[in-house]
């Protein structure tokens, strides 16, 4: 099947957007990889249990639109680093509850406090009007997409 002559992948909407996601996300990614040796999937799981407080890697995984295998490592890490824990849920004796550890929400609270720094200088970057027009737009995107974020 022939490509249409008339597409242009660079203007391409998802494109763009996935390309500026990843841009300002491994920009950011230079705050928790130097001070506290994380990838980029720890960082997500460390922040969603930050914010959401106790659950399951399922319930990251679909919070957070990471596949399986790759939340398994991140909690395993974060484990290893004493950052979390994990009990078995008294609902589920399969799942298993994981929260932060005390040193865990330090961590959380230290790059969170990056996070708002670094979400400050990029939305002074574009520009108040621009930054609060582009929140805008991306959440009615998210709001009308209809989908759950699964890849396939």
């Amino acid at each position: 099947m022939a490509v249409p002559a008339d597409f242009d992948l660079e203007s391409f909407l998802p494109y763009l957007l996935n390309q500026a996601a990843e841009a300002t996300s491994k920009s950011f990614q230079a705050s928790y990889k130097a001070t506290y040796g994380m990838t980029r999937t720890q960082w997500r799981v460390l922040a969603n249990l930050g914010k959401f407080g106790s659950m399951t890697a399922r319930d990251i995984c679909a919070i957070s639109h990471i596949e399986k295998t790759k939340v398994s490592r991140a909690v395993s890490a974060l484990e290893e680093d004493l950052l979390l824990s994990r009990a078995v849920s008294p609902q589920d004796r399969r799942a298993e509850i994981l929260s932060l550890t005390d040193r865990g929400r330090e961590v959380f609270a230290d790059l969170g406090q990056k996070a708002i720094e670094y979400d400050l200088a990029l939305r002074a970057q574009i520009g108040p009007e621009i930054a609060a027009q582009l929140d805008e737009l991306l959440r009615s995107i998210i709001a009308e997409s209809g989908t759950d974020g699964d890849e396939d």
